[in-house]
């Protein structure tokens, strides 16, 4: 039984993924009595395989049509939500927090905003497929374990890839790569913002993708902030995190965070 006096839970999936990558962590806070809803993001609203044979429905999403679609979906709801996203879906709900949309928010392994400047090697090279000049990317499995299940034995990464991975739209890539260069950027959010709700950000010792030092330099721009940002790091977890064995102790970390925010 889900309770009427606990906020939603709105969990935002990452590039390259879908819905599917929260499949027990829905379980999970469901549960512990939570509602909880994972949309997709828009265009996407239809299983991996089918995303797989035609990618076509992401052509030219960018990040402020994703922001967009989830302000649409928790404009919907009777109360704030606790929003928890990963990735490009961890940037969104620092934007959607910034909006005054969620109760709490927690960034895990959050896609850079503009501000964040020096990028490790390890981040550019997971971002390199989109050079291709094709709208949409797909991974190869040896790309997959790299960006995001590094931590796995092969065929561990090619069972999760199997199971989750999509083509992805290049535009969020492009969108967070060139935000510094631009007046107004898509990745943008107002660090100083000291009336918006609590946000933990989420960082993992062996992502490749979004390694710590991203994640930290996320956190020190909020230091101007007079709303609570808090910062925890989970040594040896790739960017898939949410996914691979110890997710777990992921979730019970986020909710646990999250209810002190809004209790």
């Amino acid at each position: 039984m889900t309770s009427p006096a606990r906020p939603a839970i709105v969990l935002i999936h990452g590039l390259w993924l879908t819905p599917r990558s929260w499949e027990h962590w829905v379980e999970r806070y469901t549960r512990r009595g939570y509602e909880v809803l994972a949309p997709a993001w828009p265009g996407m609203e239809i299983e991996v395989e089918a995303l797989r044979k035609d990618p076509s429905v992401m052509d030219g999403l960018g990040v402020t049509e994703i922001a967009e679609h989830y302000a649409t979906i928790i404009g919907r709801l009777d109360r704030r939500p606790i929003i928890v996203g990963h990735s490009f879906g961890g940037l969104v709900t620092q934007l959607l927090l910034g909006r005054g949309l969620g109760a709490a928010g927690v960034a895990i392994h959050p896609a850079p905003i503009k501000g964040v400047r020096k990028l490790p090697i390890s981040s550019l090279r997971a971002a390199f497929p989109a050079l291709r000049l094709s709208k949409t990317v797909t991974l190869t499995p040896e790309q997959f374990r790299y960006c995001f299940t590094n931590t796995l034995m092969e065929e561990e990464s090619l069972v999760a890839y199997h199971r989750y991975q999509v083509p992805g739209s290049r535009r969020p890539l492009i969108q967070a790569a060139t935000a510094n260069l631009r007046r107004r950027a898509a990745t943008e959010v107002d660090v100083r913002n000291g009336t918006r709700a609590p946000l933990l950000l989420i960082a993992g010792g062996a992502d490749h993708t979004v390694p710590v030092s991203v994640v930290r330099a996320a956190y020190a721009l909020y230091y101007k902030s007079g709303a609570v940002t808090d910062y925890h790091e989970f040594p040896g977890r790739p960017h898939f995190t949410v996914g691979v064995p110890g997710w777990e102790r992921v979730a019970d970390h986020a909710i646990v965070w999250a209810e002190r925010q809004t209790s």
